[in-house]
């Protein structure tokens, strides 16, 4: 049976089922009759715990029959029983049933006691499920009860805060903007670092498409004994997805929807129109200023009031032997800036059929249709960038010039960004499919065949199409077309034989199995310009072909695996993995790697000398150790690769030619995580405080790195296997149960501290995270951590010439210091990072409280360098108002100085404290009582209101610090440079089962 610490959300989690009988509602449920009588005795009675809780959700079920009722908030049951009598059945997760005798009685109150051996969450694993107290690998799990209370638009958002060691940092607050997750620090410098998600046993790299609302439970495995078998994707750590499914009972309709509100939280100021003229007069720049006479707010212009809007509607439930969940949805997000948007549509489908006593037949089907529109941005206002065009853009200019077309900067053709948000057609869109059939096989005694075949299909296109006469870049080219498609194609076929048997105290199990994947990527890219109309967009009414490409790439894993499991009377377990894989990336030699694990736990509760301690309920020591792999890198890494441009003249003409691309290296092989880790799980106190620690060691050799190739070879760089990386840290998680009764406080706490380091780079110094005319700003080397900043240690102002200096590696001042001057001026990586969340219930009204934040990270704020550089035309914010003007001014913003760098480099000037504490969720729900639902024939309707980034604790000064602008960068990490900030979101919404 499940475990549940969180009595509030006992009637969500009782849907999962018990036992035999599954119930979707809280009131009494319609009665089947029995043979020989009549059901017209109605019998109430409340539900609790030893502890005086009401068992919010507990099974309340006529013994041999199908008819069954689920206590409601208030702790109460109402069940209709034959007038001669039966047996009740009163189940409640995690605690002991109890079978009551009705003999004529109307009311009946039970109490349940404590399963003192209910730790026994199954929870879902590599290739099989494990319930928890058996676990001796890290594995965190997210259920739909730490989600449900507030809407989530993406899966990574399920995560966030929930569970220790997993970094979930969102690069963007754009619509669709996917989350970027670490687990356990970053694992390498030029191969993938993402985890792999498995989806229903279908493995993914993207679940921006999949709808929250379909998940029933996430398990992240985080170490390599838990990880080792999915071999040469589980170097980054798993995400195992499972999908809601049909429950035992009557048919379940559940309708959620709600509707949001979402502005940017925080603003800029920059110079209004009068003190923008004012420095332009100082920087030189002079112009016929009764021409220019606006004073627009490009911020209030640009940013908006975004508003979003979802519906779900699912059917789920089991007939006799077939089980299905049915669920469609649709979600359409307006962003806080200009004229960006997403929009979802999802379909889901679950089957399972128990054919008979032997086989057991199944599929997932899920289906998407995934669209935005995207605005430019982490670029420069002159490259088209929005969210540095509202902070650069001159106040004196208006939207339109006389013409139609969009204004521009007095002195540069540099357009105000309406016109990269209104003057382009931008569009993306994704139809996916994903799903598999599976087939199960019970034979003779304990053993069990599967066979999966999952799919991945996706087909994407992206539409740009730029104005000929609206923008000065689409009159310069007469219009531009293009248009992008791509296609991926994602087969795998898995079989697994499994066997499970127990003999007096010893359980033992066992599995074998292989799996085959095929991965097919196809893409194609058109683009035209001279357009005589705007009335027709595509790229077929262009007349000059810019360019036409077309690429297809292939590739394909085999691997064998096997587990066994051994359990000795509870207290001794232990595990062990084993994957042999096999890549197409590598070598013929080198293909493949074979990556091993092993586990042991002790639970010390179940020793004599322990069984005694009243107040003890679960102590478990683990300790684990495993191999990882890890083959993201380039496809066709390792081949000498051909080239196609080398074009020649013969006789006039020119011929197509070729040339070496690239240097074959047949050596190139597995980059592979070697982990260790040791964790401590107890529980006291009746289950209701429970406490787990983790801490982990982890070295990653043979990277696949992009490494510098001597100058004779003829080639900069190819992959090769360099290099060392080590992650290290401790996790710890807490959850606690702090008041029950019929007022209930429950606590989710947890925190993780990581530190990574760059072991061996081959003594190579690598460089990354470029800023436009300031070099790269991100540095690895050899004994510090990835993230790091590198630049110019900025000393002051000159009090006597207003110009910056700096220090240079001899520590003295000096106005034009040299690439050799720079230094390791910040550090983007957190001390540490944590949530918090608090759930505080009384009867039908619920508050959650979800906090989250980081601490001690820096952030390279080079949007300042745009708005402090007083170099250019660009306006800057209200920070120059101190700048040196005249000989003695003491000031930290130097003078404003036409066309030089000097004044603005990439230094310590611009390195901030990331740190932050944010208040990411604020949930009110209200569950209506059952005594009124009975009315209108309604299980259950909640009615409910979140807040999303309602407060943020931070010094930051930019837009907002969870913010990176290169992405899912390994190595350019904690950078600003005009990227879409994080909203404040207001949501109303409703959920209603029948």
């Amino acid at each position: 049976m499940k475990k549940i610490l969180y009595p509030a959300v006992g009637c969500i989690a009782m849907v999962i089922g018990i036992g035999n009988i599954s119930y979707a509602s809280t009131a009494a449920s319609t009665p089947t009759p029995s043979v020989e009588g009549r059901f017209d005795i109605t019998v109430t009675g409340k539900v609790t715990s030893d502890t005086g809780e009401p068992l919010i959700g507990a099974s309340v079920s006529l013994k041999g029959t199908s008819s069954g009722a689920i206590v409601g908030v208030d702790g109460t049951y109402r069940l209709s029983v034959p007038d001669e009598g039966g047996v009740l059945v009163i189940s409640y997760l995690g605690y002991v049933s109890q079978e009551v005798a009705v003999n004529g009685r109307t009311v009946i109150d039970v109490v349940l006691q404590t399963d003192a051996k209910a730790l026994s969450e199954v929870v879902v694993i590599g290739y099989g499920t494990q319930e928890r107290k058996d676990i001796t690998g890290a594995v965190s799990t997210v259920s739909s009860e730490a989600f449900e209370s507030r809407p989530n638009t993406q899966v990574a958002s399920l995560i966030q805060g929930k569970a220790a060691g997993v970094q979930v940092n969102s690069s963007s607050g754009r619509p669709g903007q996917g989350l970027n997750i670490r687990i356990r620090g970053t694992n390498s410098i030029n191969a993938g670092s993402d985890p792999l998600y498995v989806v229903d046993g279908v493995p993914t790299t993207d679940t921006r498409s999949l709808n929250p609302a379909d998940i029933e439970s996430i398990s992240i495995l985080k170490d390599a004994s838990s990880a080792a078998i999915y071999g040469a994707q589980g170097a980054n750590g798993v995400v195992l997805i499972t999908t809601k499914r049909g429950k035992e009972g009557k048919p379940r309709f559940e309708l959620s929807t709600y509707t949001g509100f979402s502005s940017v939280w925080k603003t800029q100021r920059v110079l209004n129109s009068e003190q923008y003229r004012d420095l332009m007069t100082e920087l030189g720049y002079n112009t016929d200023w009764s021409r220019y006479t606006e004073n627009t707010d490009w911020q209030k212009e640009v940013f908006q009031n975004g508003s979003s809007q979802n519906y779900q509607l699912s059917l789920s439930g089991k007939s006799d032997k077939t089980s299905y969940y049915l669920s469609g949805g649709w979600m359409k997000q307006e962003g806080a800036v200009r004229s960006s948007e997403m929009d979802r549509y999802s379909f889901k489908l679950n089957l399972d059929q128990e054919v008979n006593d032997w086989l057991k037949l199944g599929t997932s089907v899920n289906y998407s249709r995934y669209a935005d529109v995207d605005v430019t941005q982490n670029q420069a206002v002159n490259q088209g960038g929005v969210i540095l065009g509202v902070l650069s853009t001159p106040p004196v200019i208006g939207f339109y010039n006389s013409n139609g077309t969009f204004t521009s900067n007095p002195f540069q053709n540099w357009e105000n960004p309406i016109s990269s948000t209104d003057g382009a057609i931008r569009g993306y869109t994704n139809r996916r499919f994903l799903g598999n059939i599976y087939g199960e096989v019970e034979f003779l005694q304990g053993f069990k065949y599967r066979s999966n075949f999952g799919v991945d299909y996706s087909n994407a296109m992206s539409d740009y199409f730029l104005d000929p006469f609206r923008t000065s870049y689409g009159i310069a080219m007469k219009g531009i077309g293009r248009n992008q498609t791509w296609q991926t194609s994602y087969q795998i076929w898995d079989n697994t034989l499994s066997y499970d048997k127990e003999f007096g105290q010893h359980k033992v199990g066992v599995l074998v199995g292989s799996v085959i994947q095929k991965f097919l990527w196809e893409d194609a890219s058109l683009e035209t310009r001279n357009f005589a109309s705007a009335a027709i967009t595509t790229p077929s009414a262009g007349a000059e072909l810019i360019s036409a490409t077309a690429t297809k790439i292939d590739r394909a894993n085999a691997a064998a695996i096997g587990r066994i499991n051994y359990d000795y009377a509870g207290k001794y377990l232990l595990t062990a993995n084993f994957r042999a894989d096999g890549s197409s990336r590598f070598g013929p030699g080198k293909r493949w790697g074979y990556f091993p694990s092993l586990s042991a736990g002790w639970r010390v509760s179940e020793e004599a000398f322990l069984r005694n301690v009243e107040f003890l309920n679960d102590l478990k020591l683990r300790a684990g150790w495993g191999i990882v792999g890890n083959d993201q890198t380039e496809d066709y890494a390792y081949t000498g690769r051909v080239g196609s441009g080398a074009n020649y003249p013969i006789g006039g003409v020119v011929m197509p030619g070729t040339y070496p691309a690239s240097i074959e290296n047949r050596n190139l092989k597995w980059e592979e995580s070697e982990q260790t880790n040791l964790g401590i799980d107890i529980s006291v106190l009746n289950n209701r405080l429970s406490f787990t620690a983790d801490a982990y060691l982890k070295n990653t050799r043979d990277l696949l790195l992009n490494a510098p190739l001597p100058r004779t070879t003829g080639y900069n760089q190819a992959v090769q296997n360099i290099g060392k990386l080590q992650n290290k840290g401790l996790e710890f998680q807490v959850a606690s149960r702090n008041l029950v009764g019929d007022f209930t406080w429950d606590t989710d706490f947890n925190i993780s501290f990581n530190r990574n380091k760059v072991v061996n780079v081959v003594g190579q110094d690598q460089f990354f995270g470029g800023i436009p005319s300031r070099g790269e700003i991100s540095l690895v080397r050899e004994g510090l951590p990835l993230g790091i900043f590198y630049g110019y240690v900025f000393g002051g102002v000159d009090p006597e010439t207003g110009m910056a200096y700096y220090i240079n590696k001899e520590g003295e001042s000096t106005f034009s210091p040299t690439a050799d001057d720079r230094a390791i001026i910040g550090n983007a990586n957190p001390d540490f990072q944590y949530g918090l969340t608090n759930d505080f219930g009384y009867k039908g009204v619920r508050l959650s409280i979800f906090l989250q934040g980081v601490q001690g990270n820096d952030i390279f704020n080079a949007t300042r360098i745009e708005t402090e550089g007083m170099l250019d035309p660009k306006n800057q914010t209200i920070a120059v108002l101190d700048r040196w003007r005249q000989p003695g001014d003491i000031t930290n913003i130097p003078r404003a100085v036409a066309n030089s760098t000097a004044n603005s480099l990439a230094s310590t000037r611009f390195v901030e404290n990331g740190s932050y504490l944010r208040v990411k969720a604020l949930t009110l729900s209200y569950d209506l009582p059952t005594s009124l639902l009975n009315r209108i024939h309604i299980s259950n309707l909640r009615v409910y209101a979140t807040g999303e980034n309602l407060l943020t604790f931070t010094k930051y000064s930019g837009f907002d610090p969870e913010v990176n602008a290169f992405g899912g960068s390994n190595t350019a990490l904690g950078v600003d440079f005009g990227t879409y900030p994080q909203t404040r979101n207001l949501i109303l919404g409703l959920n209603v089962s029948f």
